[in-house]
Parts: structure tokens; sequence; C-alpha cells
């Protein structure tokens, strides 16, 4: 009985042998990632990394030959300028050219593997030029997703403190009062200011009123404004010699106050933009920033909404350019890599000018800020097709 027992046990396990090596079949499961696809994107990263030093310290280089006269005139210490200065403007300056980098760095080590015969041997081994895609977009996607989130959310923090120094030492031009200010703060709710200083925080002509549809129901008055900037809650203000006249039919009543402390949904951030103020907003800060000034009807908002839309666009600018690199680099060339990476360059600097005039259009000319910032990438983007669908396989 024992005897009768192993057996089955002993036919059931083999069995289950059988089953399994079927299921997984008689070859070794392929990993995700081969070693020929970490060598591409070691090969990737790696130039892209060593084209960003390079390019970084002769930027640097320039940069503070062309400003030197005025760092001596404002007496800057050379440490503040490097560690304040410098370290800040690098990541900024880095997540501007991304795509440029990876472009090269994709015609520069694509265009020494087709060279060097390695291109010819992974075709001969069976890989198709789809195949051999995989590891540029998993590169690309890498630098994307980096990309993205620095240019969303760490960036913009550094570079408050670059265009501060750059606004305080280098340009010198900074709005420290503003006259006439009217905007919508609320629905139906319009604020008005005769002269605001943004050094003491206060203002003088305070106006508020308040429509019902076309109606006004209530117009509040006030010799002074000043802003609350030691509390901790937003939009803090006190007003002093205050009127409110509350609109009721034929009848009006009317309230005086020497001081009164209330909520109004406005900073003096809103009252002045600073050069360059939409590179120091994370994403969040931006959406709402553009939000709050539709709703007061506030003019020259295209500037912020072109920077919004290019956080989205610059990532995918990434894959585009990838494309369009691998696909040209990918042949042996009798005459080297020198005419890859001419025409690399060539095509970089023309999708980077392409995307500086489509943005001027959008903020000087009326043009709509989504599709003046995403019509490089729409165009580029039917470039890598048809260079990708030439390209030899």
């Amino acid at each position: 009985m024992i005897s009768s027992i192993k057996k089955l046990l002993s036919e059931a396990r083999a069995l289950l042998g059988g089953f399994i090596s079927n299921l997984s079949g008689s070859k070794r499961r392929v990993p995700l990632l081969t070693r020929l696809d970490k060598y591409i994107i070691w090969k990737f990263l790696t130039t892209y990394i060593f084209l960003l030093i390079i390019v970084i310290v002769i930027v640097i280089v320039f940069d503070y030959n062309e400003h030197i006269d005025k760092f001596a005139k404002s007496h800057v210490p050379f440490s503040k300028i490097m560690l304040v200065y410098y370290v800040n403007f690098v990541p900024y300056f880095v997540n501007l050219f991304s795509p440029l980098f990876i472009f090269i760095a994709i015609i520069f080590f694509t265009s020494k593997l087709a060279n060097g015969s390695e291109i010819i041997a992974m075709k001969s081994a069976g890989m198709s030029l789809n195949r051999l895609m995989r590891p540029y977009l998993l590169s690309a996607t890498l630098i994307a997703i980096s990309t993205f989130w620095l240019g969303g959310y760490v960036i913009p923090r550094s570079n408050v403190t670059r265009v501060n120094f750059e606004n305080r030492y280098i340009k010198k031009k900074q709005a420290t009062s503003a006259d006439n200010l009217q905007m919508q703060v609320d629905t139906g709710v319009v604020a008005y200011i005769s002269h605001f200083d943004n050094i003491t925080k206060s203002g003088y002509g305070f106006s508020l009123d308040k429509f019902r549809g076309k109606k006004l129901v209530s117009h509040l008055t006030a010799q002074n404004i000043q802003y609350d900037t030691l509390s901790d809650r937003r939009y803090r203000w006190t007003l002093h010699n205050c009127d409110i006249r509350t609109l009721r039919g034929m009848r009006e009543n009317v309230e005086y106050f020497d001081k009164l402390d209330t909520t109004i949904v406005m900073e003096p951030q809103d009252f002045f933009y600073v050069r360059n103020q939409q590179e120091t907003m994370t994403l969040p800060e931006l959406r709402d920033f553009i939000g709050r000034q539709r709703l007061r009807g506030a003019a020259g908002i295209s500037t912020f909404e072109v920077e919004y839309h290019k956080r989205f666009a610059m990532p995918f600018a990434a894959f585009i350019l990838t494309i369009i690199g691998m696909a040209l680099s990918i042949e042996k060339r009798k005459r080297g890599m020198g005419a890859s990476i001419g025409v690399g360059i060539a095509l970089s600097f023309i999708y980077i000018l392409f995307q500086t005039i489509s943005s001027t259009f959008a903020i000087n000319a009326g043009w709509s800020p989504m599709l003046s910032v995403w019509l490089p990438n729409i165009v580029f983007a039917l470039i890598a097709l048809i260079i990708y669908r030439r390209a030899p396989r």
C-alpha cells in the first residue's frame, strides 16, 4: 500500500514538472532588459551627462565674462556669485536645454556605434529597428520624467533665488509701486487702488464694489489699506478710515470704521509682474495664479499660460528628438559621424528657434498659448515619423 502511494506521488510529481516545463517553454525566459539594452541605456545616459557637464562649464564661463562688470559695480562677493547665483542657474539651464542635449547625445553615441559596425552586428543577430528603439525610448522616458518633475516642482524653488539675484545685481529693474490698479477679486466684486507701494505693502484710495448682476449692492471706500504680512492666513488686509454703503432698493445704509480687518482675495504680488516671475512658480501655483488672473480679467497672463503648457510639452520633446536622432545616425557613413552630428545640431537649433518664435506669437500676437507651445512638437513629430520610416532596416 505504501509503495503504491509513493509510486502515485512520483508520477504526479513528474506530470506536474512536465506541465510546468511545457508552460514555460523549453527556452530560457528572456529578461525585460537584456545586456545589450543596458549597454545602450548606459551609453545614452553617460553621453547625455557628459555633454551636460561640458556645456554647463562653457556657459558659466561666458555668462560670468558677460556680467563681470555688473558684479564688480554691485560689489557682489565671488562666493555669493557661485553659491547663490550659479548653483541655482545650472538646474534652470539644464532643464531649459535638455532636449538639445538629448539630441546631440543620441547623434554622438549612435553614430559611434554605427561606425564601429555594432549596429550592423545587432541587425545581423535578428534585432529589428523597432526592437532596437526600446532602450532609446526607455532612456528618454527616464529623462522625460526627471524633466517634468524638476521643471514642475523643484527648479521653480531654486529659480526664486536666481531671479531675485538677477533683479538685484544684474538687471536692477524692479517696480516698487503701481497706480490705478483695478481687478475683479471675486465673482461680481471689483477692487480699485489709486496707489500701492510694494515696499511698505500699503496703499491709498481704495474702493471695493459688489454687484448682483448689473446692480450695485455695496460700495466700500477706505483712505488707506495695509497688507498683513505677519498673519499666517493669506489675503488678510487692514483698512483705515473706512466707509461701507449698503444699497437696498431706495434705501442706503452707511457704516463707518476707523480700522477694519478683513479678507480680500488679492495679494501684493498680484499687482506686479516681476521679470521671469512665471519661472518661480511650481505647476500647482502657476495653475492657481492663471485661474485667479482670469477671474480678475487681468491682462498679460499669456506669458504664464505659455510657461504652464511648456512644462508639459518639454518632456514629450525628449521622445520626438530621440526618434529623430536615432533614425538619422543609425546608418554607417563613409565620411564618419561629422555629417550626422551636423544635421542633428542644425535640427535641434531649428526646434529651439521654432519653439521660441511660436511662444513669442502667443505672448505678443494673441495666438493660443497651448497651440503655440505644442506646435513645434506636432511639426517635429511628423518629421520624426517620416525620418523613422525612411531609416534603413
